[in-house]
């Protein structure tokens, strides 16, 4: 029952029941008007069901009529009287029929979250594979270039025992960069779609020299510069394996990270970052401390110069090739570096026979010469090139880097069974620090931003979890205060 009535107000409660159910024509504009009907509301007595009925009722129709302009007193006191067709005791039903009529926009709202959450469950699940992926390629790429790189340093330490002449082996072992684009070219072939012919494809990547291909102008402006770099950076490099150990020189070659850095500042006007300032102060400190550990020794400090101009010479490449040609694809980088090897067959083969025939790259006899090793360390070093420029399409630049300095303790391992180098304090500190330095520039350009999100986020999160601790047990006491303090009402009774 709805309403219940008096025993001694029957006719009362009847008569209010006929009155609260008036027709909505009947428009009265005055509180005057209904007077009767508001004394018959004192003998009515309604369940707490409808109580809470009437008032979510009376607050939607609050907001409702918000917007007309129904605000005044008695426009309240009419809907709540019964005028105007309002009958309060029926909101809950009212709301049982709409649900039931219109079930669809529910529905609807949970099948297109179903749907949203699933979308979104697989876009997650994608981008996770992609960068498990990534990452997995990346072990192989850091784990290629680190057995490359310093297989490659070993092969030439040992070739120098039977065969002293590393301007040759540099010569020989740059001459295998023509296969950088017949590679490439089989690549694009096995996974590109659209399949196009070997000149259609050699006139594409040509239009990286210009609009006019490669022509010869270009070919001696653009390309001719980049080759001598390249001879003077490996020959300096193999040159300095013969002064001194493997393991000194693989560390000091790290130190072109720094000076790219530099010259990048001075030559392209790159962001200045103090992070990458002090990873070039520690490298040039390692130098120093390096050169220190052996004593000044003539020997090891011109080892140690040549190194260090090998470095400068890779620096110099790497940020002229930026200012002058800007960035490459892939098979733009594969035909530029098979434009190399041409240059280094048509104008550099004249130096080795000169070195030839003037005894300082003297061999008895070709039947000496270890092909073996020759060619071992041509093929590591083509595979440390083609991972170092094509490593980028599966996985993180960084990775392919780290490479190059997991190839230093590499190298200290072979050295400590294979040669007599001591491995004071002093050197130990210096590859340390050259390895730090290193590492320092492989942070990316925003990486302070990043590091300011992360710590703001942490300190968000402490300071939401203190104030629902506190929540936690402010919300105890009072639970326990009115669990112990006695009811008002028992005495009011």
């Amino acid at each position: 029952m709805g309403i219940r009535e008096f025993p001694n107000g029957s006719a009362r409660g009847k008569a209010a029941t006929l009155g609260m159910r008036r027709s909505p024509d009947v428009s009265p504009r005055r509180l005057s008007d209904i007077s009767p009907q508001l004394r018959q509301l004192k003998y009515l007595v309604v369940d707490e069901a409808i109580k809470e009925d009437l008032k979510w009722s009376r607050s939607v129709e609050d907001l409702t009529s918000a917007s007309v302009g129904l605000t005044s007193i008695e426009e309240r006191i009419l809907r709540i009287t019964g005028y105007y067709g309002y009958q309060p005791w029926a909101a809950s039903y009212k709301r049982d029929e709409r649900s039931r009529e219109s079930p669809a926009p529910a529905e609807a709202q949970m099948q297109a979250g179903a749907e949203g959450s699933g979308r979104v469950n697989r876009c997650c699940w994608k981008c996770s594979v992609t960068q498990l992926k990534k990452i997995f390629w990346g072990v192989a790429m850091v784990l290629g270039v680190c057995s490359s790189w310093s297989g490659s340093t070993q092969l030439a330490k040992l070739t120098f025992k039977k065969f002293d002449a590393p301007f040759t082996l540099t010569w020989f072992a740059t001459n295998w960069n023509f296969l950088f684009f017949p590679l490439y070219y089989l690549g694009h072939v096995f996974k590109s779609a659209e399949k196009q012919s070997p000149k259609q494809r050699y006139r594409e990547c040509c239009r990286f020299f210009g609009d006019n291909g490669l022509t010869l102008k270009v070919f001696f402006t653009k390309a001719a510069p980049f080759g001598v770099l390249w001879t003077l950076t490996n020959y300096l490099y193999l040159h300095a394996i013969k002064k001194i150990n493997t393991t000194d020189v693989s560390v000091l070659f790290c130190c072109n990270k720094a000076f790219v850095f530099l010259l990048s500042w001075i030559v392209l006007r790159d962001r200045f970052m103090g992070v990458r300032i002090v990873a070039a102060i520690f490298a040039i400190a390692g130098i120093v401390m390096m050169t220190y550990a052996d004593g000044f020794h003539s020997h090891s400090v011109i080892g140690i110069a040549l190194v260090v101009g090998s470095a400068s010479m890779s620096a110099l490449y790497k940020v002229l090739f930026k200012l002058l040609l800007g960035s490459a694809k892939f098979g733009e980088a594969a035909l530029f570096l098979s434009v190399l090897a041409v240059f280094n067959v048509l104008f550099v083969t004249c130096i080795p026979v000169i070195l030839y025939f003037t005894k300082v790259e003297y061999w008895s006899s070709f039947d000496i010469i270890p092909w073996g090793n020759l060619c071992g360390f041509s093929i590591l070093l083509l595979t440390f090139n083609i991972l170092l420029n094509f490593g980028i399409a599966i996985t993180y630049p960084t990775l392919i880097s780290l490479g190059i300095v997991l190839s230093v303790p590499v190298n200290a391992v072979v050295d400590h069974y294979t040669s007599e180098i001591v491995f004071n304090s002093v050197r130990v500190i210096a590859i340390i620090i050259i390895g730090l330095g290193f590492l320092l520039l492989l942070l990316p350009e925003e990486w302070d931003v990043w590091v300011i999100k992360l710590l703001t986020r942490l300190k968000v999160r402490k300071k939401e979890e203190i104030p629902e601790g506190n929540g936690d047990i402010a919300s105890g006491l009072p639970n326990k205060s009115r669990r112990t303090r006695p009811s008002m009402s028992s005495f009011a009774h």
